[in-house]
């Protein structure tokens, strides 16, 4: 996951300089392999703040497209309410209130994403105990559609 302002050509016109990285002052973007910045959210969360983006010196990222970051939470069956523990981690962190948590017959109750007030800032993943959030990128239309 690049971070956010990425261009749809971000590979090509990333010249893996790190600038993006150094400016990053949540700490949460790191070079892989092939020097490519990527999110690492167990490091933090973003506050598409555009700090990254004002330091790519090759239009890579770019501030005016931070808006469009494509990336939604998902839970997985990791979470520990799922599986019956009692866990409100994730939706105590979201600031959107994009999490909140429904109760089951059993008394059980289970995380829903309601993924248009998701802004996909990775606060959840970093305080989720069981990094049982991921992140998707909803296909455009239903993207459309929820945003």
């Amino acid at each position: 996951m690049h971070p956010p302002g990425a261009q749809p050509t971000f590979a090509d016109l990333c010249d893996r300089c790190g600038a993006c990285a150094r400016a990053c002052p949540t700490g949460i973007i790191r070079l892989d392999e092939q020097n490519l910045p990527q999110i690492d959210f167990t490091k933090g969360a973003c506050d598409f703040c555009g700090d990254c983006a004002a330091a790519c010196p090759t239009g890579a990222l770019l501030k005016d497209d931070i808006a469009n970051w494509p990336w939604r939470a998902e839970i997985t069956g990791a979470c520990l309410s799922m599986k019956g523990t009692a866990c409100r981690a994730c939706e105590d962190a979201c600031e959107a209130r994009a999490i909140r948590f429904t109760l089951l017959p059993q008394g059980r109750a289970v995380p829903v994403l309601d993924e248009s007030q998701c802004s996909g800032c990775g606060e959840c993943a970093f305080t989720c105990p069981t990094q049982a959030v991921r992140f998707t990128r909803p296909a455009p239309a239903e993207r459309e559609r929820t945003l």
